[in-house]
């Protein structure tokens, strides 16, 4: 079990969207994307979300993981969310500290060098996450699926997603030019909290619309 001193999770998730800024036009891209996401569960759809990123190792994962929290938190059903990359590289170890730092608990279940397996919980989690580096259609990405790209390479790269059912760009700015900087932790808080808030915001919508 891989530990770190953390924050609470709970609350970090309440403050993130009240500390985030959202202009007009994010907001209403993320209104869409809640939208649609509340259309298809009113019909009676199971919903898959594939957060796609160039290499599947930090802003793909992060709203990966707080998909899945978010799902939780607002008691959803029928919404199950997963990640992946236009190439395979590794759950990057920043990424997993800035989830500790803020209450996520990493279980190693496949120890690799190059690409660990983790199931990633949190407090009073009753469905843990599997995290890995992964291409986008890898076999445990239940299909179809609804496409957010986090990133503009993987949007560019993937001009067409065979199993996606609607695609939405969602762009983070990208902590990994602060690595092995002064900043690095800073930054990538800095995206934790922005890609938390934006998760709240959407699943806040969904809660009040299905």
């Amino acid at each position: 079990m891989i530990q770190t001193v953390s924050k609470n999770t709970e609350q970090f998730f309440k403050d993130a969207l009240k500390d985030i800024t959202i202009d007009e036009d994010r907001a209403n891209l993320l209104q869409s994307i809640a939208l649609f996401i509340s259309n298809e569960i009113k019909e009676n759809k199971k919903v898959n979300l594939n957060y796609i990123c160039t290499h599947n190792s930090r802003r793909s994962q992060l709203a990966q993981v707080w998909s899945c929290y978010a799902t939780q938190y607002f008691k959803l059903k029928n919404i199950e969310s997963f990640s992946g990359g236009t190439a395979v590289t590794a759950f990057f170890r920043n990424t997993v500290k800035t989830l500790q730092e803020v209450g996520f608990k990493f279980q190693i279940l496949e120890f690799s060098h190059q690409n660990p397996e983790y199931l990633i919980s949190y407090k009073n989690c009753t469905n843990p996450v599997l995290g890995f580096s992964k291409l986008y259609d890898n076999k445990h990405n239940n299909k179809p699926y609804i496409a957010i790209t986090t990133c503009s390479s993987a949007d560019k790269n993937c001009p067409f997603i065979p199993d996606a059912i609607q695609r939405f760009h969602l762009p983070f700015n990208d902590p990994k030019s602060f690595d092995n900087t002064l900043y690095q932790s800073e930054k990538y808080l800095e995206a934790n909290k922005q890609i938390a808030g934006e998760i709240h915001f959407i699943f806040n919508l969904i809660k009040r619309t299905i």
